[in-house]
Order: structure tokens, then C-alpha cells, then sequence
């Protein structure tokens, strides 16, 4: 019998990688539903490339396109925001959740509703609605994968039977674009420089969190969540060439890892034949041509954005969505050249000083308290630091 799949998120990075593992595969899965925010035309092709039932356009104004475009290949058309939160139904199995940012929390609980299995790729919903996520899987008896390479690494060789053994989880990190930059360097960076990993084809955002070590400060806090794991317990190393994607260390020594090469679809394609496995189209490693691994101790001075995790799992789950939310849109403001990249920490810390005094209890309150750091950062950058900017750019 196939493997009933939605995609949430196809016409991402994350998306497409899945709809290339799952067209690789077309005797193992059946997809039900592809989703996406605007890009109808990317939509409609992963649709009728997957031959899926159903394609959800987030934005109505892209709908007419994304019908024009499926016109006789019998897949059925939705959207609208309402549409995109209900668009895993119950005759999924597996269901990812690849859509960027909270814009995919509503979804991602409406899939844990209705699939047996939900995977994971953004990871903003674990770490501002962490609790809640993991409530509403234990309440519907779901299973939550993480796809994020670190993530996945570490539930491969995490052994829950022997959760009193282990000593820590340890994340690798790249170190990004700026890992051997100066202060100096890193304080001029811009985002041209900022979006070219070494080693990852990513977008924009997670590029750019990626360089400032803000990435790994958001994996932290979901390896807290996904692996309840005290945050002590969990360590970051810097690993240049991403091939030990994370690693487990138990009692006796032992430290396990996960290696592979730096391709999305490895992840991907344990997550969508979980508990087996299955061939993939990805990239292979080849040991014989490494000539060696490296890791760091990461530079809190040049990268403090991973100390800010930490502290935040000492204060609580406003902090971590705070933390989120601030990071967002610090980023698009540092993209659109209206902060620099020193400013956007200025921005998450000045956002930790502000946190909102709302009980994150509801879904509804977590995206209220999200809009109210959104909102307050947002004015911030446009009183405090774009006039800043400006004078520097007339200079």
C-alpha cells in the first residue's frame, strides 16, 4: 500500500527537495495535497509532477492562475488562508511541514490532527509554540519527525530507551559565510555576503541565519523541545565541512553519529520512509575523499546569537518566540538594506527587554504575542535604527 503525503510548503527550497525524493519514488507514496503561498505556477507544476488531489494557494489573488494552469489535469483547487490551515485532511499519512515561518502554525496543528505522522522542516512553530505542539501530538497520538539535517541526525541516533545514558546531544554548525571573518569584518558584512552559504543551498532568511550563528541558536531550543532534553545537556560545535550532521554522546564514551552529505533530500527521504528507508536521488558521501574533519568551539564574542538561546530557555517560552519573532523581522529589514548586520542582535535584544505579558496557552495568544513583538520591532527599526542607516548611506 502507498504512503498518503501532503506537502505543506512545495514550492520552497525544503518542498521542492520533497517532491524530488517522492517523484523518485512514485510505487512508495500517493500525494494528497501540495500547498503553497503565491507562486500558483510553481504550485500547479509540483502538483501535476506529483499528480496530486489537491493544490492550496495560500493568497485567493493567485487563484484564478493557479486554475488556469491545472485546467484538465484533475486536481482539485482551494484557497485562502482558511483553506491552507485545513489542508491536510484525513486521508493523509504523512504530512510535511515545510512552510516558512509561523505563517505554517495553524497548518502544522491541523496536520497533527489528521495525519499519523507529521515531519517537520520550519522550525519557528517548536521554538515560540513549542508546548502546544507537542500537546496536540500527544493529544491525537502523532509522531513529529524533524527534517532539519541536525535534528533528523539526532532522533536517528537517539536511543529514547536509553534516555538515562545520554549525555548530551551535540549540534554541528557550519559557521556560515562569516566563520574565519574578523569583528571587524563581520560588523560590515552585507547581505549579498551574508546569503552565500558554504556549504547548504538555502533561502534567503535561513541564510542569513546561518551566518549569524542564529540558526543554530533557534536548534537549540528545538532540540530542547523535540528531545526533552535539559538545555544544558545540549552543545554546539562548529563542524566546517556539515558532513557529522549532529552527534549523541552517552554514558559510557560512546559519542553516535549521523554522516551524509549536504543535500536536503537524505533527511527528507528518512523522515518520508520512517521507521524503514529507502534510495534516494540525493547526493553521496565519499569518506575516501575526505581529507579530513574539523570542529570548533563556537566564538560567542563574533556570534552571540547562540548565547541568546540559552537564556532564553532559562526564561521561558515568551523569550523563545520573542526571540523568533524579533529575528524575523530583523532579518527582513537587514535584506531590504534598511539595518546592518550588527543591528539585527541589537534588535532581538532590545526585543528580549520588551517581552509581551501574554500566557502563551492558546494558539490564538501565541500568534497575538508574535504580532506584538512584530509590531514593536518593526517601530523600533523604523525610529531608531533605519534614520541611522540613512545618514550612513548619504555619507
Amino acid at each position: 500500500m502507498k504512503k498518503r503525503v501532503s506537502i505543506l510548503g512545495v514550492t520552497g527550497s525544503i518542498g521542492q527537495s520533497c517532491a524530488d525524493v517522492i517523484a523518485s519514488a512514485p510505487q512508495r507514496f500517493e500525494v494528497c495535497t501540495v500547498t503553497a503561498n503565491e507562486d500558483a505556477q510553481g504550485l500547479a507544476a509540483a502538483a501535476v509532477r506529483l499528480q496530486a488531489r489537491r493544490a492550496i494557494i495560500a493568497d485567493p489573488l493567485h487563484e484564478a492562475v493557479l486554475r488556469d494552469a491545472l485546467e484538465g489535469q484533475g486536481v482539485a483547487v482551494l484557497s485562502g488562508p482558511e483553506a491552507l490551515e485545513q489542508a491536510v485532511q484525513a486521508d493523509t499519512d504523512l504530512s510535511i511541514a515545510a512552510i516558512s515561518g509561523m505563517a505554517g502554525l495553524r497548518p502544522l496543528m491541523h496536520a497533527i490532527k489528521n495525519s499519523k505522522v507529521v515531519a517537520i522542516a520550519n522550525k519557528e512553530p517548536l521554538v515560540a509554540a513549542g508546548a502546544l505542539v507537542k500537546a496536540a501530538a500527544e493529544k491525537y497520538n502523532t509522531r513529529i519527525l524533524p527534517i532539519d539535517s541536525e535534528h533528523n541526525a539526532v532522533f536517528q541516533v537517539f536511543d529514547p530507551a536509553q534516555r538515562a545514558n545520554i549525555q548530551r546531544i551535540i549540534l554541528t554548525a557550519s559557521g556560515g559565510p562569516f566563520r574565519t571573518w574578523s569583528l571587524e569584518e563581520i560588523e560590515k558584512a552585507t547581505p549579498e555576503q551574508a546569503v552565500v552559504h558554504p556549504n547548504w543551498d538555502m533561502g534567503a532568511k535561513i541564510s542569513v541565519d546561518s551566518a549569524s550563528m542564529m540558526n543554530k541558536a533557534l536548534e537549540v531550543i528545538e532540540a530542547y523541545v523535540l528531545f526533552d532534553m535539559p538545555a544544558e545537556q545540549i552543545d554546539v560545535l562548529v563542524h566546517p565541512q556539515s558532513v557529522v550532521h549532529s552527534m549523541v554522546e552517552y554514558a559510557d564514551g560512546s559519542i553516535l553519529t549521523q554522516m551524509g552529505a549536504s543535500d536536503m533530500r537524505t533527511p527528507i527521504a528518512y523522515a518520508l520512509a520512517w521507521p524503514g528507508r529507502m534510495n534516494t536521488p540525493g547526493q553521496r558521501l565519499d569518506l575516501a575523499k575526505m581529507s579530513q574533519l574539523n570542529f570548533e568551539t563556537p566564538d560567542l564574542e563574533r556570534f552571540p546569537a547562540l548565547r541568546l538561546a540559552y537564556e532564553c530557555l532559562e526564561k521561558g517560552p515568551m523569550a523563545c518566540l520573542t526571540l523568533n519573532a524579533a529575528n524575523e523581522v530583523a532579518v527582513a529589514a537587514f535584506l531590504a538594506g534598511k539595518i546592518t548586520f550588527p543591528d539585527i542582535l541589537r534588535t532581538i535584544e532590545f526585543a528580549l527587554g520588551q517581552e509581551p505579558d501574554i500566557s502563551l496557552n492558546t494558539i490564538d495568544s501565541v500568534e497575538k504575542a508574535d504580532e506584538v513583538v512584530r509590531v514593536r520591532i518593526s517601530t523600533y527599526i523604523k525610529d531608531e535604527l533605519l534614520p541611522s542607516m540613512m545618514k550612513v548611506k548619504a555619507v
